[in-house]
């Protein structure tokens, strides 16, 4: 199983370049960052100081969206970081939630999704394609590669997922939400004749190690907020009816809206309505030992990547521990 980093750009821009830096140094091999450039500060600006600080990080979005930007430029970004550095990124994209909703737009439909994640592939890998009816190729790029990683919890997204892309983002640490989720994209690649195993499985989700779980569990429910977002549009499309499983989607009862200002940070004001067992389900707390047992199990399920967002008040001691005890145990 690989391992990477998730971190916010905050300012300023040095700290995300020293964390990604310091998450190389403890083993780990992906270094990702929120892309609400709205929010947080602009990623791709961020990364060629990652890339030129750290000697073998793969870094990309978790997760960019097909429209902030041009697929063009998305291309583009990537293209010029990867011949900069050698194919050091990876492209996570959804639909859009944060960036999307802050500017007062919706995310983008699934249909628009498959076509820019045809279109930015072809263009970083320096092929041509068509892109607002006119065929287009970047001619600078040599050598490119660039993998699609999608994230996905709907039914419709998740056979997108298997049907065409390179990677699989979860992001959730539940296992029988795994399960159904991995099954799911592993049956549409095959109905599509792809081989399942050719498509990378990531989980993504907050980790704290630490033995006051009270307090863990009160610095990770942002969490179960943000993964909110996500379910109430599910529930909106397919209802309660069963097609996704009630682990995903019954705690949402309780919620009242979402303040976006507060966006994946501690102590989020809308997230109250999470209880205690999602935050568990969903994050991973504990002493080593419990990360390590929960990394086991979803290794066994047909994980390959363990993505941890870093958002809470123990940052180092988190780092510090994966780095030495728990990567090398999974």
């Amino acid at each position: 199983m690989d391992f990477g980093v998730v971190l916010q750009t905050d300012p300023p821009a040095r700290d995300v370049v020293a964390g990604l830096t310091a998450a190389e140094d403890n083993g780990f091999r992906y270094g990702w960052t929120f892309d609400s450039c709205v929010l947080w500060q602009e990623p791709f600006v961020i990364y060629s100081q990652v890339l030129a600080a750290t000697k073998h990080l793969i870094v990309g979005p978790m997760v960019t969206n097909p429209s902030t930007r041009d697929w063009s430029v998305t291309a583009s970004l990537f293209a010029t970081l990867n011949d900069m550095f050698g194919n050091r990124t990876v492209c996570g994209i959804g639909r859009g939630d944060s960036a999307r909703r802050v500017i007062g737009q919706p995310p983008a439909s699934l249909a628009t999704l498959k076509r820019a994640m045809h279109v930015i592939k072809e263009l970083a890998e320096g092929n041509e394609v068509e892109h607002h009816g006119t065929p287009v190729r970047i001619p600078w790029v040599r050598d490119g590669r660039l993998e699609i990683w999608m994230a996905a919890y709907g039914p419709k997204a998740l056979r997108l997922v298997g049907e065409q892309a390179d990677g699989f983002i979860l992001q959730t640490a539940d296992a029988d939400i795994a399960r159904w989720t991995i099954g799911s994209v592993r049956e549409a690649a095959t109905a599509a004749g792809r081989d399942p195993d050719s498509i990378t499985m990531c989980v993504a989700a907050p980790a704290y190690v630490g033995t006051d779980l009270g307090h863990q569990r009160d610095q990770l429910r942002w969490f179960g907020g943000m993964v909110g977002n996500h379910v109430a549009d599910l529930v909106a499309r397919y209802g309660d009816s069963g097609v996704v499983p009630k682990a995903l989607t019954d705690y949402i009862r309780g919620r009242e809206g979402y303040d976006y200002a507060h966006h994946g940070r501690v102590g989020h004001p809308s997230t109250s309505f999470v209880p205690d067992e999602i935050v568990d389900r969903f994050c991973l707390l504990g002493p080593e030992s419990a990360h390590i047992d929960r990394l086991q199990e979803l290794k066994e399920i047909g994980v390959h990547n363990f993505a941890l967002y870093l958002m809470h008040d123990d940052k180092e001691n988190t780092l510090s521990s994966y780095g030495k005890g728990v990567i090398s145990h999974v």
